[in-house]
């Protein structure tokens, strides 16, 4: 008798997908019943602990940000990029709370309190600080305090309770709290969107096996063609995956490099 293949472990950060124990159960069993194998995922307070596990070989794959990707590409490669409002792209937004009527742009929140959301996020860290260098400014000498909430949620709820005067906010997570909990959301308001980005990808570590990671990528790209993945999609609030390439982060790799100039 054949012995039962490896769990496929899948990493899960909880800067992007928090307090969802019962979707992330569901999307489990889908995964599984797709690739006739078992799937496991392992969800870890910030992105660096999920490269780090991807690095050892303790998981096969991740939803990560795209910051990090760019920055770990010798260890991994692209799997899939989900599609949200029908492109596989989207914003940062500077938010600051709702009361506050007169902030138009990071400039005016010289010596405030800011909320980022994880040292290695896109939306929520590289994109203000590269704004901030736009301004020959650096965070901690430009904010009055600058602290980590380590998700994206979390920065909307320390702006929405004026615990900082301004965050920086994966997009798509602000928009996903406008349906899940527009009593937060409404207690902040958007002052500035950034350019578009390549989405937030699926990665594999580079040892994966082509066939592993094959067979992951077509269950993903096929959910958005089935019943059961198009619900479990629209409980993400996207639209589906594309197979994506990594031109798709050319914007990111840009602002890495400006800033390490």
């Amino acid at each position: 008798m054949a012995a039962e293949p490896a769990p496929l472990r899948i990493g899960l950060s909880a800067v992007l997908l928090e307090d969802q124990t019962a979707f992330v159960h569901a999307w489990q069993h889908y995964l599984q019943n797709r690739l006739k194998r078992p799937v496991s995922f392992v969800q870890r307070a910030n992105y660096r602990e999920i490269v780090t596990l991807l690095q050892n070989g303790k998981l096969d794959s991740a939803w990560l940000c795209s910051y990090p990707y760019i920055t770990n590409t010798k260890d991994l490669r692209l799997l899939a990029v989900p599609v949200y409002k029908g492109e596989p792209v989207y914003q940062s937004y500077l938010i600051v709370p709702a009361a506050d009527r007169k902030t138009s742009s990071i400039a005016d929140l010289k010596g405030k309190l800011f909320a980022f959301s994880d040292p290695d996020s896109n939306s929520g860290y590289l994109v203000p600080l590269y704004q901030l260098s736009l301004l020959k400014q650096q965070p901690n000498s430009f904010f009055g305090k600058a602290f980590f909430t380590w998700s994206h949620s979390k920065v909307v709820e320390a702006v929405a309770s004026e615990l900082a005067h301004g965050g920086a906010v994966d997009g798509y997570i602000w928009d996903s709290l406008v349906l899940l909990r527009p009593e937060l959301t409404a207690q902040t308001r958007i002052v500035w969107k950034s350019q578009d980005f390549g989405f937030p990808p699926f990665v594999v570590r580079k040892g994966l096996a082509k066939a592993d990671a094959d067979a992951l990528r077509s269950a993903l790209l096929a959910m958005q063609n089935e019943e059961e993945g198009r619900k479990l999609l629209a409980l993400l609030n996207l639209d589906g995956f594309v197979p994506g390439n990594d031109k798709m982060f050319d914007s990111v790799a840009y602002m890495v490099r400006k800033l390490g100039d």
